[in-house]
């Protein structure tokens, strides 16, 4: 396994983390034990870092990590956020107080004294960005969080940040069908020494070995997605299924391809894909090599633009920057 640093100040970490908002029941049903055996497969293939947060299944995600730590005692980097409050009504919070008490909570569920890495999971418009930086520099000093993050900003929010307290990592979504990203972020990030992380650079299981059905993707989120309604989604599928064809052709599997070629964004990028189930994450290995004719290749197969439908609903688009 590729190892990348995380930050500029942070430790090293696998090239490819894990995602793990599917061990809340996000994308459907899961067990404890499926979530264990995955996070065993994840130590298996050379995986380091975990990303969690205190929303994902409502702390259920960072109590079965919590769990799985103190059984195993691995040795890896784990990343959780906080600002997102589920209501009603949803809202986001940056607060002192409030981040304070999640991330007591959150240390509390996964059992351990400090995260490397604490997220703002969105960004609070009406409340001074200073504030919030400032709060999240008094975690690092006291030794609670190795660094903090940002998810879902456009470019300026992380200059602003930055320039106030250096930033460890930005999380926005990234992959061959969601690039707004190359509009200006990834090459601020590399600018400034910031990890870019990637979440849902297979998206959203669009780009997994096996292809989805239309029934598959009928739980929370996709069900009002518009990528996941029809008839785009019977578009996305088909126009997917050409790049499906040019990895099998290749002996590759969809998913290793997919990570592959974000990686490839530059050596500050960190994709995270997501799942509970340990067969799929061994599907993402090994990584194929991509010369420069392969990715020619996969662009013109997959070009920027591709997808039919919004990556988020109107209803879905609470405090997320757009910057283009």
């Amino acid at each position: 396994m590729q190892m990348r640093k995380l930050g500029s100040r942070g430790p090293m970490v696998s090239a490819i983390g894990l995602g793990a908002m599917s061990f809340g029941g996000i994308f459907g049903p899961t067990t404890e034990t499926e979530s264990l055996a995955c996070l065993d497969a994840m130590v298996e293939a050379g995986i380091n870092f975990i990303d969690t947060a205190n929303i994902y299944g409502m702390g259920v995600s960072e109590t079965v990590i919590g769990k799985w730590l103190a059984s195993r005692r691995p040795d890896v980097v784990i990343a959780t956020k906080a600002s997102i409050v589920n209501g009603p009504p949803r809202r986001i919070d940056n607060s002192a107080g409030h981040l304070r008490t999640e991330l007591e909570a959150s240390l509390k569920r996964l059992g351990v004294e400090r995260v490397d890495l604490f997220y703002i999971h969105r960004r609070e418009h009406t409340r001074p960005l200073a504030e919030v930086i400032g709060t999240l520099r008094d975690l690092e000093t006291e030794g609670k969080i190795g660094g903090y993050g940002l998810s879902e900003v456009a470019p300026e929010t992380l200059r602003a940040a930055h320039a106030i307290h250096p930033c460890t990592a930005v999380q926005n979504e990234y992959s061959l069908w969601s690039r707004q990203p190359e509009l200006g972020l990834i090459q601020e990030c590399a600018r400034l020494g910031t990890t870019f992380v990637a979440f849902s650079p297979l998206a959203r299981g669009m780009l997994g070995e096996t292809p989805l059905r239309h029934d598959q993707v009928q739980d929370g989120f996709r069900a009002q997605n518009p990528r996941f309604t029809e008839p785009n989604f019977s578009r996305n599928t088909a126009r997917i299924d050409r790049f499906r064809n040019w990895c099998k052709a290749r002996g590759w599997s969809v998913p290793a391809t997919a990570l592959a070629w974000a990686m490839g964004a530059g050596d500050h990028v960190l994709p995270i894909p997501g799942t509970r189930r340990a067969d799929r994450l061994r599907e993402w290995l090994p990584l194929p090599d991509l010369t420069a004719a392969d990715r020619a290749e996969i662009e013109a197969l997959l070009p920027a633009g591709f997808a039919a439908g919004d990556r988020y609903g109107d209803h879905q688009l609470l405090a997320i920057e757009r910057y283009c």
